[in-house]
This record gives C-alpha cells, structure tokens and sequence, in this order.
C-alpha cells in the first residue's frame, strides 16, 4: 500500500471522507477506487459509492479474495444505508469466513456488527442479541431458531426468559484495544436492542459506554449519532389505556408498568403478562382482539355487538356471529385462565382478573397497517417497497396498498421511478416508535 493510500485510509477512519477524495480522487487503481466509494458513502452518495466499490471489486479480481471481501462488506454497508436488505445476510456471512480465514479479525468483527444491524432492521431482536453475545465472546454465532419458534404454538402459558441485553451490557462487547468507532457501534448496537426489549435501564448503560466511545473517536458525526439516539429515551415509546383513558409513557413507565403485578395486555407484542406470567397470543390475532376489547373496557363489561363489530368487522351482529363469539371466547378462557377470568352479563362479558389487580392495556402509538409502514419509514431513510415488505414480513401487494393509502393521506411521499422507487416520511412528531418494531404486522 503506497502513502497516499495508506494517508486517505487513515482519514476516513477520522471522519475525513474529502481529506481522503484529496489522495485519491483521480486515481483509477483498485485500493483507490475502494477508498473512493467509501468516501462517497460517508458524504451520503450511495449510488455513486455502490458503483465505485463495485468497480473496486471486479479490479482486485478473483485473486485477491481478502480485499473482494472488504468490498463486498462496504458494499452491504451502502445496502443497508439505502434499505436493499435482500441478500445482505448471506454477503456478510460470506465474507465472515473469508476475513476469520485469513486472520483478519477485525474486519470480521465490524462485519459482524453489520450483520447485528441488519437483523435489527428486519425485527430479529434475538438474532442480533446472538450476533453481540457472540462478538463479546469473539465467537461466530450460531444460527437462529427463529423459524422453529415461529412454527411452534405459541398460545400458551410460559415464563419468559430474560433477555440477553443485560448481560451483554455488563461485558465487554469488544476487547481492549479495540478502535473507538466499532466500539461506539457495538454499543449503539446493544442500546437499540435495549430499547426494543423495554429496559430503560439496560438502554441507558449502552448508551453512556457509547458516548464515551464516540468521543474517544473525536468524530463528530458518531458523536451527534449517539446524542440522537438518547433523544429517544425521553419521547413516548407508547400509550397505557385504563378505564377508558389513554395517555402517553416514556420507556421508563412501560418497563415499570411490565415489572408490576398489573394485569398488562401488551398490543406492540400480543401479549398478556401478570407478574412473572406471559400468555402468547402472537398467533392467535381473533383471540387477541377479543382480550383487548375486553381490557379496554373494563371494569365495565363489553357489548356483544361492540365485540362483534371490532373484532369480525361485521356492521350487524347474527346469529352466526353469536356463536362464533361464543366459540372465540371458550378458546380465550382457556388461554387464560390461569390469570383472568371471562364471565358473561346481560349485555355481553366482562374480564375478571385474578387477585387485587387492575387491567393496563399497552398499546403503540400509531396502530393499523399504516402505522406499521409508518414505523419504518419514521428512520428518515429512503425504503424500496421490497424492503418494507421483507421488514414486514409481508406481500409486496399488501405493503403497496398501505403505501398507496397513506400517500394519498399525505403522510409519505414516492421519489424516483421503477427499480429506483423510494418512499420516505417524515418522523412522527414526539414519539420514538421503537416499540412497534418487534411485532410488526399487516394483514392479508
């Protein structure tokens, strides 16, 4: 590597991406054209960076498979800038092996941190969990049973196992000596998965490490990265209704409010908690809709006809409706019985809770199809309709209703044409929409 290379390097490892162009700017060598890319990508020009690593790839040529992989992780790093998170994984597990094969540990180590973020775009809290567990112990991580949850039923009684946030947090997730930027990434990293679990306190422990990371970094972007991501310990994450009345709570109150023996019916995961308790209705989405009707209403019991309106959608209630409802409603007592009763009264049912409780419904702050795309689209990024369904877990037609809808309100708005279509919204004034991530859903 020849000084002018190994000098503009240096400066994008400072934050100096037009220190770095300097160098470099005209030369048409591999290592330069990288450089150039990666400069590119700082200055927020993704497409012009993608290019120029793409160019940088095919010079170093089938050889050199070490540097194709170095190009190859800027390149899924532009990808996960610009929202293309088809395929990222499997670049970033490829390049995994190539980079602990020829002993390249930190590299692999920043691959790995990449690869914890993208999982976290696409709501896999416990695959990025893995992926820091896995980087503290400088490990690879294994592969997530996800898919076998997912599958299993899960409408059940269960105690829920403690989140590995916690511990990560009280290790080191990198060793001694490690660079301040991958440091201030990791625990960033282990801040956002804090926050998606609902545990303030573990959220602010990451957070103080990062801070201290970034301004070892003396890079100004990183350091004004980690001050937004306070911004949103101290904005609503959500909304508690209780007889009847709805109002804002920051992370703090949803974490006590799910510390306390109350009777929670959480709607950002489906599920109900009492104390140690959890009942997942996660897949049961008719049996959910009913527990909630119910909380929302109680002390006061609800009608059967509001019942049937809210949860089968049906405008007037018939006898096949009646029966239905009674059908949904024995499944529902046997999901909870253990902690909730449901009896009926003349106008309709009423939830009963199990000892001196009283009910809290937690719920997001923007619900419906709309505010799930909402959530997403309330980063900032530019999102390819594929990418929100692939976060989604949804069609490409069903994202594109939403979209549609909620273009016509006025709340996004499209950029560019074909392949290059993007939408992009504007954040949602005075809520941190975190919570929303993890149970995201759309229908049909």
């Amino acid at each position: 590597m020849d000084a002018l290379v190994s000098v503009a390097a240096r400066a994008l490892r400072e934050g100096d991406p037009l220190g770095a162009l300097q160098r470099v700017a005209l030369r048409e060598d591999a290592p330069a054209l990288a450089l150039r890319g990666i400069a590119m990508a700082q200055l927020g020009e993704f497409a012009q960076a993608a290019a120029l690593l793409k160019r940088a790839a095919r010079a170093y040529g089938s050889g050199d498979t070490l540097a194709r992989a170095r190009c190859d992780v800027a390149r899924a790093e532009v990808a996960l800038a610009t929202r293309e998170l088809d395929g990222i994984d499997l670049a970033l597990d490829g390049a995994v092996r190539v980079f602990t094969r020829h002993g390249d540990v930190e590299n692999a180590r920043y691959t790995r941190l990449l690869r914890a973020r993208h999982a976290l775009l696409l709501g896999r809290i416990e695959e990025a969990e893995g992926a820091l567990f896995a980087l503290a112990r400088e490990e690879t991580p294994a592969k997530p049973s996800t898919a076998k949850v997912a599958q299993a039923p899960l409408a059940r009684e269960e105690t829920p196992a403690k989140p590995a946030t916690a511990k990560v947090t009280q290790a080191p997730l990198v060793p001694e000596g490690t660079p301040a930027m991958p440091s201030t990434l990791a625990w960033l990293l282990a801040f956002e998965v804090a926050v998606r679990r609902g545990t303030p306190r573990t959220a602010r422990a990451a957070l103080e490490r990062a801070r201290i990371a970034a301004r070892r970094a003396h890079i100004p972007a990183l350091v004004a990265e980690v001050e937004q991501a306070a911004g949103a310990l101290d904005l609503p994450a959500a909304r508690v209704v209780s007889r009847g009345e709805a109002r804002p709570v920051v992370l703090d109150e949803v974490e006590a409010l799910l510390e306390s023996e109350h009777l929670v019916i959480d709607a950002c995961r489906r599920v109900l908690r009492a104390g140690p308790r959890v009942v997942t209705l996660s897949t049961r989405p008719i049996l959910f809709s009913l527990l909630r009707v119910l909380a929302e209403a109680w002390p006061q019991d609800a009608a059967r006809e509001e019942l049937v309106q809210q949860v089968f959608g049906a405008r007037r209630m018939n006898a096949s409706h009646r029966a239905r409802l009674r059908v949904e409603l024995g499944r529902l007592r046997a999901q909870v019985r253990e902690v909730a009763g449901i009896q009926a009264t003349p106008r309709g049912f009423v939830l009963e809770p199990r000892g001196a409780v009283e009910v809290r419904v937690l719920a997001p702050p923007v619900e419906g199809a709309g505010g799930a795309v909402l959530a997403l689209l309330a980063d900032g990024e530019h999102w390819s309709t594929s990418a929100l369904a692939l976060a989604l877990g949804a069609s490409q037609r069903t994202v594109q209703r939403v979209l549609t809808t909620l273009e016509a309100a006025g709340q996004v708005r499209v950029l560019g044409r074909g392949r290059a279509r993007r939408w992009v919204a504007p954040p949602l004034s005075g809520f941190t929409t975190t919570l929303l991530l993890p149970a995201l859903s759309l229908p049909g």
